[in-house]
């Protein structure tokens, strides 16, 4: 148990991005040795320069960046630096889902027998209120994650566009599954709803059986989303992952984030679990072109005995929140990350997390920005069916301008570890920016 303030924080691990590590070990950040990522100049061909240098790369990407991926000895490293067709040489970094995977594997499976339960994420968004109008039908959805499990009965799957592990694109973790039950799972007599029930599913698998990746991976699952094949495909991306910022290290993944932007993909990104953290200190959640959602608790938390109770909207103890700095908004809207967050008669907070999808069927709870996140992504899928032509920079605005409670959620946090950021950005509101969409 951990205390925080006046109240103790107990039963569930959220801090950081959570304990999964690359094969070599380590955590959200760290180099992984030996490995690389090679930026090369525009007229420069990946096949040609890793040939010159006798080198196999595990990842070539010709549409996001110029360049590949893959270890380089180091001396080849030192020589392949002064080769005049290469931009930059950067170390891989770990990125992990940005929440416990071991909370996937809990919950109850098989589903169904108790009929359909409509999650209070979903409800305190009001997407249950829209869907006589929209339901995402026709939206294509990547969700670059853990995969998605491809068995489950309330899923809408599409397919696979990547999958550097397995290639099967299945969800082994859990996490990804979750994810995407957040954002669609279907609207039928089963498990649970999502914000967008008839939006399209597609697995981008870029994190591993522990719900690890590199940058290289996550670029090589934006990378996917343009090629000619699946060109088309996907409106919306969601990435619930992350890790800390590493300066000029971070620019490849940053311009392949900028890539899939400007080809009309709106990309969703978890801000975060890490109270002690700015948006800013984080990645993909810091570049200015993506969606960084923060955390809020969905319903009022159970009060004890002396009446102490964490209401609805209250930013959620783990919660990374970040203002605005230079031209680029810190969180961009908060939706919720946990149904409730209760406090026993001994001042212990617990978390209940969101309800959704389970890797092997049925349902599970799990908590995070992870959960927050998919609550935006499906949002935008309803309103890209409302209105296809949006881009992914008018769709930010719509957000932003609709939120609910702007300037006064998210509620301060009674813990120790959360500071306010001296912006309060409002929840996401699903009617509200459906409507600003359709007009009167």
């Amino acid at each position: 148990m951990k205390a925080i303030g006046r109240l103790l924080l107990v039963a569930i691990s959220l801090t950081g991005f959570g304990p999964g590590a690359f094969a070599q070990g380590g955590r959200a950040g760290d180099i992984v040795p030996g490995r690389y990522i090679v930026q090369l100049r525009d007229v420069a061909s990946a096949t040609a320069v890793s040939q010159r240098h006798g080198l196999r790369p595990t990842h070539v990407y010709h549409r996001t960046i110029r360049g590949f991926a893959g270890e380089i000895p180091p001396g080849q490293l030192q020589r392949l630096q002064q080769d005049p067709d290469v931009l930059r040489i950067v170390p891989d970094r770990i990125v992990t889902a940005i929440s416990d995977p071991i909370q996937a594997k809990k919950g109850k499976p098989g589903g169904g027998s108790g009929g359909q339960v409509v999650p209070a994420g979903v409800l305190r968004v009001g997407a249950n209120t829209v869907w006589t109008l929209v339901t995402g039908r026709g939206v294509g959805v990547a969700v670059l994650d853990t995969g998605l499990d491809h068995g489950h009965a309330d899923l809408n799957i599409g397919g696979t566009l990547y999958d550097p592990f397995d290639g099967d694109g299945q969800d082994r973790n859990g996490h990804g599954t979750h994810v995407g039950g957040i954002i669609a799972a279907k609207n039928n007599t089963r498990d649970v709803v999502g914000v967008a029930p008839e939006a399209t599913l597609y697995s981008v698998r870029v994190l591993d059986n522990t719900g690890t990746g590199t940058d290289a991976t996550i670029i090589g699952g934006l990378e996917s989303l343009l090629t000619e094949e699946h060109r088309g495909l996907v409106r919306v991306a969601n990435l619930s992952l992350g890790r800390p910022a590493a300066g000029d290290d971070d620019i490849p993944l940053h311009q392949a984030v900028q890539s899939v932007v400007a080809a009309g993909i709106t990309v969703v990104v978890a801000a975060g679990n890490d109270c002690g953290r700015e948006v800013n200190d984080l990645v993909p959640a810091r570049f200015p072109e993506v969606i960084a959602v923060a955390s809020t608790t969905a319903t009022d938390g159970r009060a004890n005995r002396r009446g102490v109770f964490i209401p609805a909207d209250t930013a959620s103890y783990f919660a990374t929140d970040g203002n605005w700095f230079d031209d680029h908004i810190g969180v961009t809207i908060s939706a919720p990350g946990e149904t409730r967050e209760d406090v026993n008669n001994a001042n212990l907070i617990q978390s209940v997390g969101i309800l959704s999808t389970r890797l092997g069927g049925g349902t599970t709870s799990m908590s995070g920005s992870s959960m927050a996140a998919p609550h935006v992504a499906g949002a935008v899928a309803l309103l890209l069916q409302a209105d296809p032509s949006l881009a992914p920079e008018e769709l930010r605005t719509v957000l932003i301008a609709t939120a609910d409670r702007p300037g006064v959620a998210p509620l301060d946090s009674p813990t120790r570890c959360y500071t306010f950021d001296g912006f309060r950005e409002g929840i996401l509101n699903v009617p509200a920016a459906l409507g600003a969409v359709l007009g009167p």
